[in-house]
């Protein structure tokens, strides 16, 4: 679908991005919400909206599809603030959180099941402001679509509008297995990544030159922590697991460096090697 009309609440790196880029795709209409007022004033100036709602349900009222680009918990609240209105109306609503089964339950708990369907973009992000938004950010990239209800209706309208408007590839996901997913492939490697950052500020050498190795791995700590606290909390039993599995890899490092054996240390990094080749392929 191409809305008449688009809103989108929240105005930062992914809600933004979305605004900006349906605007120079051609809907005529988009109204944003945010509570961070800077983002809404560069999202005006970047012609990004074209008018600012003071309330959440303004954007609601007004909107042919809604994006809620806000953190897990916020994009929850929000539902619920919105539901009645959301059901009284002809509007679709998606989102953009980064776990789906705390959201899609929502949903379907307020009777929205018909109507909304969740959304993941599988883009790298940024410091999270609008300052992060690109009118391009999408094209071409994966986005997962959940459904809420058996028909998938609301789900065929969210991916069209993906695919038609943002030039996104979408792909139907349910949300259980999106967050199992998700939780190996994004939550847990972002705190690993943090678990470095943390243990070479307070246990590495001071004063010296990081190499490219804990560089490459350190590009990667987010600073917009209040989103990814939120998703790694809401998705913590698949992060758990994984950080478990972690746990005893790095165990069974540290056991072979004790004993000073070379082979055991040379198969355990042959092991990583050697499936990091066959995931790049």
């Amino acid at each position: 679908m191409k809305p008449d009309c688009l809103g989108v609440i929240g105005l930062s790196e992914l809600g933004g991005s979305v605004a900006w880029q349906a605007a120079r795709a051609g809907v005529e209409r988009i109204i944003g919400f945010s509570r961070v007022r800077k983002d809404g004033v560069a999202a005006v100036r970047a012609r990004a909206v074209t008018e600012m709602a003071t309330s959440v349900k303004r954007v609601a009222e007004v909107a042919d599809l809604l994006v809620l680009a806000t953190p897990v918990s916020e994009t929850v609240h929000t539902l619920r603030s919105l539901a009645a209105t959301i059901a009284t109306r002809s509007v679709y609503c998606t989102d953009l959180s980064g776990v789906k089964g705390p959201v899609v339950k929502a949903a379907v708990d307020l009777g929205l099941g018909e109507r909304f369907a969740g959304s993941n973009v599988l883009v790298a992000r940024g410091d999270g402001g609008f300052s992060a938004a690109r009118p391009d950010r999408f094209t071409g990239q994966i986005v997962y679509v959940s459904p809420a209800a058996s028909d998938g209706h609301a789900a065929l309208e969210v991916a069209d509008f993906w695919q038609r408007v943002l030039g996104l590839q979408p792909v139907t996901i349910d949300a259980e297995r999106h967050d199992r997913i998700l939780g190996w492939t994004s939550h847990f490697p972002q705190a690993v990544a943090a678990a470095l950052a943390k243990t070479l500020a307070s246990r590495g050498p001071k004063g010296i030159t990081y190499g490219p190795t804990a560089l490459a791995i350190l590009d990667s700590v987010v600073s917009d922590t209040e989103a990814w606290a939120d998703a790694l909390l809401h998705n913590r039993q698949q992060l758990t697991e994984a950080l478990e599995g972690f746990g005893l890899e790095l165990r069974s490092l540290e056991s072979a460096l004790r004993r000073g054996d070379r082979q055991a240390v040379r198969s355990w990094l042959e092991a990583g090697s050697n499936w990091r080749k066959r995931a790049v392929e």
